[in-house]
């Protein structure tokens, strides 16, 4: 490979495949400018899907340190590629992810179809894409919505692949959101976003047999339905159990379609639990991964899946490597509303 002028040469230990990295780029924008797929879900250093191993060389994190990371790994040599950038080459352990890699990523513009309150904090968007520009993802997967001012905001897409035609979104009001305060306040039907997808690195590892756990919290929700309406449609059986931790019971807002879900998948259980229960609930209470431990036999034996907060998938990851499941069983994507960063030039 030709190396250009002051560019870094990243290696990838386990493969050879090797790519360049520009000045001040980092080592994952770089490997996906090359086609090379990397796990990554955040992109903004907080949710530690994308730690790699530094074998060789050396990086610095300019944008966001490295949060997502405990002092033991980083004295072990593991660094974040999204945040990572290369002082020099470098050769690194990661995992390269070869079911994401011919799905291309795309800017399109879309049409706001409908807007729908599930609660009063949470919107249903549903956006209309152009009839010559269907976009490929996988369930799980997320989109950067990209605002007039060139800042994103990225939402998981809740639809599931077969549908085609048009893209789900679950919004949370945040406040003191710019975008999301638009979308509660102002937005309008027939609007036009535009919006960049499909990307990360979260969705069902289909060559699988494990049974699966899914584990939400909030609108941490809306990639596990897309999961389990994929699975659906693909005639997966495989045994699945769905946690969904919220605040109150008010909050629950797809009970009717997960119980419609029942007679179409013969082996998927629910559990709802409820940080702040009224007092006529019944069902589990408190934190959501600790109803995981308590609920699910063999925890060790399953592919664990985690979409929520980012101190939800932090206390899962840590709770779940300490009852045994093996890293790379367990996937997650971490929500996060993060500093903005600069937008990588393409």
């Amino acid at each position: 490979m030709t190396q250009p002028d002051n560019a870094s040469l990243i290696t990838i230990a386990s493969s050879g495949r090797r790519f360049n990295a520009r000045p001040g780029e980092t080592v994952l924008n770089a490997a996906l400018r090359h086609g090379v797929v990397l796990p990554y879900s955040c992109k903004n250093g907080t949710c530690a899907s994308c730690k790699c191993r530094l074998v060789e060389g050396k990086v610095h994190y300019p944008y966001n340190p490295p949060s997502a990371l405990e002092f033991n790994e980083l004295y072990a040599g593991f660094g974040l590629s999204c945040q990572a950038v290369p002082d020099g080459d470098l050769v690194i352990e990661a995992r390269e992810l070869e079911q994401v890699a011919d799905i291309p990523v795309r800017k399109l513009p879309a049409r706001v179809e409908s807007l729908e309150k599930f609660t009063p904090e949470i919107m249903r968007l549903r956006l209309k894409l152009p009839k010559a520009a269907r976009l490929q993802f996988l369930a799980g997967q997320y989109i950067d919505i990209i605002q007039a001012d060139g800042k994103r905001r990225a939402f998981s897409i809740a639809s599931a692949p077969a549908e085609t035609g048009f893209i789900e979104l679950h919004i949370k009001h945040v406040s003191g959101g710019g975008f999301t305060g638009h979308v509660f306040e102002s937005m309008q039907v027939k609007e036009i976003l535009r919006f960049e997808g499909p990307l990360g690195t979260f969705f069902i590892r289909r060559g699988s047999k494990r049974p699966i756990v899914l584990m939400g919290g909030g609108t941490g929700f809306a990639p596990l339905k897309s999961m389990i309406e994929e699975l659906i449609e693909a005639g997966d059986g495989r045994p699945v159990q769905l946690f969904w931790g919220v605040q109150t019971e008010n909050d629950l807002y797809a009970n009717k379609l997960i119980d419609a879900w029942g007679s179409h998948h013969p082996d998927l259980r629910f559990t709802p639990v409820l940080m702040d229960p009224g007092p006529d609930w019944t069902g589990e209470r408190g934190l959501v991964h600790e109803a995981v431990l308590g609920q699910v036999d063999r925890l060790a034996d399953h592919d664990v899946y985690m979409s929520g907060p980012p101190a939800m998938v932090s206390a899962g990851r840590a709770a779940f490597l300490d009852a045994g499941v093996p890293e790379d069983r367990l996937f997650y994507d971490s929500f996060d509303f993060a500093p903005d960063v600069p937008i990588a030039d393409n």
